[in-house]
């Protein structure tokens, strides 16, 4: 099963040093979903050859321009390209009333329908499902109410080991069940035991998409034992106060965020227009967290295959 991120945007506040605003597309089964959608998100999508058709699900973490100031073109480019399915949006509440006071002043009527999911940052709640993932908002601490998103793999069925069922015989509409981990009973009244024809699957994969926040370890539990955490750093350490001043996160923290909560993989980013290279952040991260990695634009990362 699919499951990866691609990284559209990796800088915080303004555009920089090629260095696009927050976004990012996660492919799941090649459904494709859309966190954040900052100012020049429509130009990353044509670099990076992500195409704005298959998305129907977007999720606006807070309500910061560099996180999206993009979406309304995003949605209008949609319009004017015959868009006629609906799309989810998974945003703070105010979002419906910014997006319908620019289309009413353009005198835009969409050719498709907008589905508003309002989250809560007061508190996490799972808001979709589907029968690949579900997604869960993770309230955090910022400056202005602000969310993060989780994705969880579903549990997935058995894998059939096909040499043993093709030798037995076993008929296709039995598959199923077995993939369910039932036993399979011949005609004869032989009974074969799940386990010897199918093998457990790999655990389930999950992203966390921890946006801007202040080192808070409210936010640990629910992120906990995550196999690839995408952390906002937009400071170095030295910048300590700043980044409790304006309720950011520094790389160092970042790390040790993913110590605590027994990541598998970090990825850093929203950085911080003062730093025109990025070798400085990723070394203080590493130094705790050897595992870390700059979520930088055009990176795609397998979370699972």
């Amino acid at each position: 099963m699919k499951f990866e991120v691609t990284i559209l945007g990796s800088s915080s506040a303004t555009p920089i040093f090629n260095r696009n605003p927050t976004a990012q597309v996660v492919n799941v089964n090649d459904k494709l979903y859309l966190i954040d959608c900052a100012e020049g998100t429509q130009q990353q999508m044509m670099r990076f050859d992500v195409k704005p058709s298959r998305i129907d699900h977007i999720f606006i973490s807070h309500l910061h321009g560099d996180h999206y100031l993009g979406l309304i073109g995003l949605l209008s480019s949609m319009h004017l390209n015959g868009r006629k399915k609906g799309l989810k949006l998974f945003c703070p509440a105010p979002l419906k009333e910014i997006i319908e006071i620019q289309l009413k002043y353009s005198e835009t009527t969409l050719n498709y329908p907008i589905e508003y999911v309002f989250t809560d940052p007061s508190q996490k709640a799972q808001i979709f499902e589907n029968q690949d993932i579900c997604v869960e908002t993770i309230p955090l601490d910022h400056r202005i109410p602000c969310t993060g998103f989780l994705f969880r793999q579903k549990k997935r069925m058995r894998k059939l080991i096909m040499e043993r069922v093709e030798e037995i015989g076993i008929p296709v509409p039995y598959y199923t069940s077995i993939k369910k981990g039932l036993d399979y009973e011949a005609p004869d009244g032989t009974i074969y035991k799940n386990d010897l024809l199918s093998m457990a699957p790999s655990p389930p994969k999950s992203y966390a998409y921890v946006s801007d926040t202040k080192y808070n370890p409210q936010y640990f539990k629910q992120i906990n034992n995550v196999t690839v955490l995408y952390h906002e750093a937009t400071f170095m350490h030295d910048m300590l106060d700043r980044a409790n001043q304006t309720h950011h996160t520094t790389a160092l923290q970042a790390a040790q965020v993913a110590n605590e909560v027994n990541a598998e993989r970090l990825l850093i980013g929203h950085f911080s227009a003062r730093y025109k290279t990025l070798n400085e952040l990723l070394e203080e991260a590493q130094s705790v967290f050897p595992a870390t990695e700059l979520a930088t634009e055009g990176k795609t990362f397998v979370i699972s295959e």
